[in-house]
């Protein structure tokens, strides 16, 4: 168990359905007898990074505490979950070169006209309005960099939650063998 922990880091905008998919991904782990752990990006920002704002350097401040806290995890669970937009490929890249190989970066995918109509947190339409001016991947100012090379596209327009989690199971049996 311990050493062959596996992080999936999910990337991929607001709105997509990362916690979603995390969530249900760690229900079927643990029907699996298996040991997850979800480090839920907002949750972890809301708590332990409270102290970081959404400029470039403290998204990438928050993104490589994270990774940091995904190595010291590793040995007390199976699957560690880590649904976050991580938006720039070079924190991914870090993240990739902290945790080592076993990190998998899972690009949650679906196109920003659907984000917009799904709108889960409200945050498209603040934007719409003005009242948020730096909302990754929406904002001109907060770009976000989709992976080029991802280990697995969930694409979520396209998928139901329940063939998105069967495609990612089906891919921790492999990562895991």
């Amino acid at each position: 168990m311990a050493n062959s922990s596996l992080v999936l880091w999910f990337t991929g905008m607001s709105g997509v359905g990362k916690t979603t998919i995390a969530e249900n991904t760690s229900t079927r782990l643990l029907k699996n007898n298996l040991k997850p752990l979800i480090l839920d990006g907002d949750a972890i920002r809301g708590s332990l990074h409270k102290h970081l704002s959404f400029s470039k350097e403290d998204i990438m401040e928050n993104n490589r505490l994270i990774a940091e806290l995904c190595v010291q995890k590793m040995p007390d669970f199976d699957v560690i979950i880590v649904p976050i937009i991580s938006p720039y490929k070079i924190s991914r890249e870090k993240a990739r070169k902290t945790i080592g190989v076993k990190f998998f970066e899972i690009y949650i995918e679906a196109p920003l006209d659907i984000l917009i109509k799904r709108d889960s947190k409200g945050l498209y339409q603040k934007s719409l309005e003005g009242k948020i001016d730096n909302l990754i991947g929406f904002s001109k100012k907060n770009v976000y960099e989709a992976p080029e090379n991802p280990d697995l596209i969930i694409d979520t327009a396209n998928q139901a939650i329940e063939e998105s989690v069967r495609k990612l199971m089906d891919h921790i049996r492999q990562w895991m063998n």
